[in-house]
């Protein structure tokens, strides 16, 4: 056994000990954005370490993708019901509005209201106010 297996498993059984109080808290609100990629890593890690014969860092990789698998299916700020949340509509919606605005940020300085839900009606309401304000 390699001894960077064990420094690899080790690094993962602290980030899910690290995770676990996000898990536990009911009001916790982790954006899609955050918790999709981050499962991803950790499964092909997982599945990387795996064929390069590092078991124990293989276990521990996707043991975290895992963990991030249930922080997006509980703690997401799309709803509050485990069963097919990741299965409707507005999770990969929410997930692609994410990487658009986050991509966007790219260009701009940033948006304080990147997270911010989108109300179509007060949006029509501001952008109005504001063509008056510009005559």
């Amino acid at each position: 056994m390699m001894w960077q297996d064990l420094v690899f498993m080790l690094g993962s059984g602290l980030s899910i000990v690290f995770l676990a109080p996000t898990l536990r808290d009911a009001t916790a609100r982790v954006p899609l954005g955050t918790s999709l990629p981050s499962m991803g890593i950790g499964l092909v890690y997982g599945a990387t370490f795996l064929t390069l014969g590092m078991g124990f860092s293989a276990a521990g990789s996707l043991a975290a993708g895992t963990m991030w698998a249930l922080i997006a299916a509980v703690r997401s700020p799309t709803g509050k019901h485990l069963t097919g949340r990741l299965l409707r509509l507005e999770s990969p919606v929410l997930l692609a509005t994410d990487l658009r605005r986050w991509l966007a940020s790219f260009d701009a300085a940033g948006s304080a209201d990147q997270y911010a839900a989108f109300d179509a009606v007060a949006d029509r309401q501001y952008a109005s106010t504001t063509d008056r304000h510009a005559d």
